[in-house]
């Protein structure tokens, strides 16, 4: 479902010469294709997601070097595509929630401490998938161990 939602954004992107569009519904489909070929596999739309996930991580992360070096070209490119990106992606989840899902996993793996903190990381990531960042989920499992 995922897949011929982005082809039907591709198409529209063309018909409306929307240049920075195209070429992000192009990037994540070849993304897809890459993975799909070489594990020889049909891909899910969670898979999918999660594919879609790293490459705004990827946007995420060159963010930084674009503000040092002052290209204001790139980092509005980067920035639209980003938008683009967010589309696809589950909501989000807020500071808050995120807080209120890593208390549950603490609380349901017993963790004490800060030498637990890779099985709370692993068993936070496979509850809220997408919805948030590594880095994000990281931060909170932090403050609360």
């Amino acid at each position: 479902m995922l897949k011929e939602k982005l082809l039907e954004d591709l198409k529209l992107a063309m018909k409306d010469k929307d240049e920075i569009k195209k070429n992000t519904v192009q990037m994540i489909r070849a993304a897809i294709l890459q993975v799909e070929k070489d594990k020889g596999i049909k891909l899910e739309d969670d898979q999918i997601i999660d594919i879609i996930a790293k490459e705004m991580k990827k946007r995420k992360d060159s963010l930084g070097d674009y503000e040092k070096s002052g290209r204001e070209d790139l980092l509005n490119a980067v920035k639209r595509e980003m938008e683009i990106i967010s589309n696809y992606l589950p909501k989000q989840l807020s500071k808050e929630e995120l807080t209120t899902i890593v208390k549950q996993v603490i609380d349901e793996l017993h963790a004490t401490d800060i030498k637990d903190m890779g099985k709370v990381m692993k068993a936070c990531k496979e509850k809220i998938g997408a919805a948030a960042d590594g880095k994000s989920i990281n931060e909170v499992v932090r403050e609360l161990l």
